[in-house]
């Protein structure tokens, strides 16, 4: 449970294991149609009911014939047309060949085609001949199920519909697809203090942007929001908006009231109506993280100030909601990156600053600087980053010039 010089702080690998083995994947399905499947998750594995392409066709504008009636010398005696949609239907003499288009049926016995470039065209009275100088068999042939046969598995459950899985199903003819129900997300801040943008505020006051952030970010999932608005600190009320997100949601996402002020009743509550999975993180920023359980949810607690939020968001919510929509998403990306600034750490907690990369062209290397100051409230330092320097818990100041990774940021944050 300890970690470094943080004692009684949990390791975020050990967090994001212990979440990710105390929720349960949604198991309720749906049929979708294929024009509203677009970022849904796949429930069960695509089997092709067809070859792709269905038929031996021409991969060019071009002439087609049998490689063995081909002489360099000869001409071949254009004897029809086959297009894309209107086959060639007519019968082809030996040594004939047919012009044909992209896309367009082969006609039988035939088996290689060359570009209508490379042809050379002499024309009578009524008949036209095509002469090719070089030609290779085979060529320039799309054959039947080269790309997928029948029976094929073209899609694996728990992907992400994408529009290129979207054009594969709709090239297999897939009108509709079974999916895993959206997951359904209840969000809310906590706070006196917390004002809308657009509102006037007073001595005191700033505005909820934690709430609004979180939002935005789900927004780039495949699930239903509901959001609560602003709870301010007061008991009463807060347990009732515990309890109706509880009973509509299956995941709970609050920020701030995680600490340990005497107005801050979450963990309160949470103990009463649910159950406690742990409260603190050897996270920077974000050390006031909790996780836990209600009768009918997750909770996830996120910590007031709104660099925290958005990271702990980022870092433990997103992954820990993938695996609850069935969602079997790749590893972060990382990759070297040497820095042009150095960094000021703490041994202790695993520090995610946010930082800017861009490769050199000199050298071919990723660079990296960081944002200025890193300070949970400096959301500044957010904007003008595009991706996170994950130093590990143990590590402390890295200078000018150390290679670290660089974590660009993910889909949600972009």
């Amino acid at each position: 449970m300890g970690c470094c010089d943080a004692p009684g702080l949990m390791p975020v690998e050990q967090a994001l294991t212990e979440m990710a083995a105390n929720v349960t994947n949604v198991s309720e399905t749906e049929f979708c149609e294929l024009e509203q499947a677009f970022d849904r998750i796949l429930a069960e594995a695509v089997a092709s009911p067809l070859d792709i392409p269905p038929f031996d066709n021409s991969a060019m504008d071009g002439y087609a014939f049998r490689f063995a009636d081909w002489s360099a010398d000869t001409p071949m005696p254009v004897v029809g047309t086959a297009l894309a949609g209107q086959p060639f239907a007519g019968d082809i003499p030996a040594g004939g060949c047919v012009r044909i288009m992209t896309g367009a049926l082969l006609p039988a016995g035939l088996d290689t085609v060359v570009m209508q470039e490379n042809a050379e065209l002499t024309e009578t009275d009524d008949s036209k001949y095509a002469r090719f100088a070089k030609v290779k068999a085979n060529s320039n042939v799309r054959y039947r199920g080269e790309d997928v046969s029948t029976g094929d598995t073209v899609i694996t459950p728990g992907c992400r519909l994408s529009p290129r899985h979207i054009g594969q199903l709709a090239c297999l003819g897939i009108a509709q697809v079974k999916v895993y129900r959206k997951l359904k997300v209840a969000i809310f801040s906590t706070g006196d203090e917390l004002k809308q943008p657009g509102e006037t505020l007073g001595k005191g006051e700033i505005y909820d942007s934690n709430r609004i952030a979180v939002k935005a970010m789900l927004q780039r999932l495949p699930v239903d929001i509901l959001d609560l608005g602003v709870v301010p600190d007061d008991e009463a009320k807060l347990r009732s908006v515990f309890q109706q997100a509880d009973s509509e949601a299956d995941v709970v996402i609050s920020s701030g009231g995680v600490s340990v002020g005497d107005a801050d009743y979450t963990k309160l509550l949470l103990e009463q109506l649910g159950q406690v999975g742990f409260w603190k993180l050897a996270i920077k920023p974000g050390k006031p993280f909790a996780f836990g359980t209600l009768p009918n949810s997750r909770f996830f607690g996120l910590p007031g100030n709104p660099v925290s939020a958005v990271v702990t968001c980022d870092q433990l919510v997103m992954p820990t909601l993938q695996k609850m929509m069935g969602w079997q998403a790749e590893p972060a990306i990382k990759y070297p990156a040497k820095l042009t600034s150095g960094l000021r750490k703490r041994p202790g907690r695993k520090d995610y600053q946010r930082g800017e990369a861009a490769l050199d062209s000199d050298t071919g290397q990723w660079q990296v600087v960081t944002t200025g100051a890193q300070g949970s409230a400096i959301f500044s330092s957010m904007v003008s980053a595009n991706g996170y320097v994950p130093l590990p818990a143990a590590s402390g100041n890295q200078a000018e010039g150390d290679e670290v990774w660089f974590e660009p940021f993910a889909e949600w944050l972009r």
